[in-house]
């Protein structure tokens, strides 16, 4: 595999920087970074935790998971989501027929999965967890980057700069990386790979006036396709709908003219999505990112490990995003601790914690990496009840990928199903990757499509 960069090869400098001691540096301020202060301190850790950025800011991802609701219980957080959240009781597909679509309930989950989640605005639903994490004793800062880290000695040493200029020196006994997209740590240890399997870039935005389902499915995530990747629409509090474009980079080099236009031309043209945004306007920037797949080559390593975004981004087709972050920040939660008590346990308690982690995104990822082929559209379009298959993959898609031997032996049927729907369609998904391979793999880099900007 070959040595990974020791950050001490390149030490922070100090000069000048007021010093600052805890036993936990948490470098990011989203779910899953006050997910791991929040219950690092609740053990007794004095914990530190660093974001950037200034609270409230504008973040992608509003779409949580029913298996969130359990982790938000924990933190003690749920009353407060659900006063700023819209209830989701599922997802829609598309069925095929003329402006219809298949309703995936989440009533119809294997096992105690509950029954909906909610969407809710990043910019508070991050700003509330942050201020939690406050409450529960951690030292939270917003407005202040880590820019260099070290291990020197026992110690980690951060070298921070605050958007006022100042500048403090950490020196911590672990470090949790919950810096998201920004992958701090695969960043400077050159281990963040992108996902050539699945390359592709985002277009998104809030409108206002887009028309929702009836009654109780005003919730719901739709889901919509089109040959050269995806769309979601996912209801907001306050009117709002979050609606982005997935694509891969052949499409956005038609751009003609601006972001908005070419957003709003590209959702007209589906003939389900199109019909919902009839009086709609928009209610926020376009925003682009690019890159948007990746995982980092490692996970963990001493005094460190990564969390949710900072470790691997999925495309994020079922709405995994915010579960996987503060479902892995709560299993380092027991490495972190464990291994401040009983440091000989350490490598043992990452083995495990990857494993784990790494079986929740490989569940997923089977199903994003197939979703656009002709077997994948039938089956979710024509859902069968036989072995509760149906229920099954509701379950995946209510976020229980990691435990429930049920759920995982429907999710094996699904897929050995699915295998033979894929052989009756052989000749139409030879032709689909052969058109794939004659488009360029390169990002689109204007206007920061393909180039990570957001």
């Amino acid at each position: 595999m070959g040595r990974f960069p020791d950050p001490a090869d390149g030490q922070p400098s100090m000069q000048d920087a007021t010093p600052q001691h805890c036993d936990i540096l948490v470098v990011g301020g989203g779910p899953a970074g006050s997910t791991a202060a929040a219950l690092l301190a609740g053990r007794g850790w004095r914990v530190l935790q660093l974001e950037k950025d200034r609270h409230p800011r504008f973040h992608i991802g509003e779409s949580l998971l029913p298996a969130n609701l359990p982790l938000l219980q924990e933190l003690g957080v749920l009353d407060a989501v659900r006063g700023i959240g819209l209830v989701k009781r599922g997802a829609d597909f598309p069925s095929g027929a003329p402006g219809g679509y298949s309703t995936f309930r989440f009533e119809d989950v294997l096992g105690d999965t509950p029954d909906h989640a909610f969407q809710v605005r990043r910019d508070q639903f991050d700003a509330l967890l942050f201020d939690h994490a406050r409450t529960c004793g951690v030292d939270a800062r917003d407005g202040l980057r880590v820019e260099q880290v070290a291990f020197v000695g026992d110690d980690v040493v951060a070298d921070c700069r605050g958007d006022d200029g100042a500048r403090i020196s950490v020196r911590a006994r672990y470090l949790v990386d919950a810096s998201g997209r920004d992958t701090f740590l695969g960043s400077r240890f050159g281990s963040k790979r992108r996902n050539r399997r699945h390359a592709s870039a985002a277009l998104f935005a809030h409108f206002d006036g887009v028309a929702r389902r009836p009654g109780e499915d005003a919730g719901n995530i739709s889901i919509y396709r089109f040959d050269f990747g995806w769309a979601w629409f996912i209801p907001l509090p306050d009117g709002l709908m979050s609606i982005g474009v997935v694509a891969g980079p052949e499409h956005f080099r038609r751009r003609r003219g601006d972001q908005a236009d070419f957003l709003l031309d590209t959702l007209r043209s589906h003939p389900e999505a199109g019909p919902r945004l009839e009086g709609a306007a928009l209610a926020s920037p376009v925003h682009a990112t690019g890159n948007y797949s990746y995982a980092c080559r490692r996970m963990a390593g001493p005094r460190w490990l990564m969390v949710g975004d900072a470790w691997a981004f999925v495309d994020p087709i079922f709405s995994s995003g915010v579960f996987l972050a503060m479902h892995s920040a709560r299993l380092a939660v027991d490495v972190v601790d464990g291994s401040l008590r009983a440091p000989a346990r350490e490598r043992a308690l990452q083995r495990g914690f990857q494993r784990r982690v790494r079986r929740g995104v490989r569940a997923f990822s089977w199903f994003i990496y197939r979703f656009n082929t002709p077997a994948m559209r039938h089956l979710l379009a024509h859902p069968t009840d036989a072995f509760e298959l149906r229920r099954g993959v509701i379950s995946m898609l209510a976020g229980d990928v990691f435990d429930s031997r049920p759920v995982r032996r429907r999710l094996l049927a699904f897929k050995a199903i699915h295998g033979l729907f894929s052989l009756a369609t052989l000749r139409q998904r030879l032709l689909q990757a052969r058109r794939h391979r004659r488009q360029a793999p390169a990002a689109v880099e204007r206007d920061g499509i393909g180039s990570g900007a957001a």
